[in-house]
């Protein structure tokens, strides 16, 4: 997979720090083409002042730019939203969260891979099987079979990779305790 060398960069280049950058998307499911954006998603940490108080700073930011001729598109949330989001059975932040493809890391990432196994419950199961659903029907009616071949394989691809972290970790399987 060829990314751009460049991207190590991108993470200082932003208005806050990061806590990490990850490549999702296209590169991340494996079906790159010659003219597929950067997708890259991540947390950043406002300031104090910025998260307490009557004037919060941006839970989230997005930008899209090209950079020798290769389009980047980079969304982070303040870390707060991410927590958020990732308490709320969120599979879209966990694939951010554990995508292998890794920018830039801290501390701050370890603790919250550390923690996501914790967050994996049968309601995310039902979301990438009710997704896998949804593309089904949509082959159906339009017998389009790359949508269907894409999306669902980005979709059983991110639950095996938050089971396969699960599993690294010596903790029980995905899916709930009770």
């Amino acid at each position: 997979m060829n990314l751009p060398s460049w991207l190590p960069e991108i993470p200082g280049e932003q208005p806050h720090p990061l806590a990490f950058a990850t490549v999702s998307g296209a590169h991340l499911y494996g079906f790159p083409s010659v003219d597929s954006d950067v997708d890259l998603r991540g947390v950043h940490v406002l300031p104090a002042e910025q998260v307490v108080g009557l004037r919060t700073g941006p839970e989230t930011l997005d930008r899209t730019w090209t950079r020798d001729g290769v389009e980047v598109d980079l969304v982070t949330h303040d870390l707060a939203k991410f927590c958020q989001l990732l308490l709320n059975r969120n599979g879209y932040v966990l694939e951010q969260l554990l995508s292998p493809l890794v920018v830039s890391s801290s501390p701050v990432h370890e603790e919250l891979v550390a923690l996501a196994p914790g967050c994996l419950t049968r309601h995310h199961a039902h979301h990438y099987l009710g997704f896998a659903r949804t593309q089904w029907r949509l082959f159906e009616r339009t017998g389009e079979l790359k949508p269907l071949l894409f999306r669902t394989t980005k979709s059983f691809v991110s639950a095996i990779m938050g089971c396969g972290l699960a599993n690294r970790h010596d903790d029980p399987p995905c899916g709930d305790p009770e």
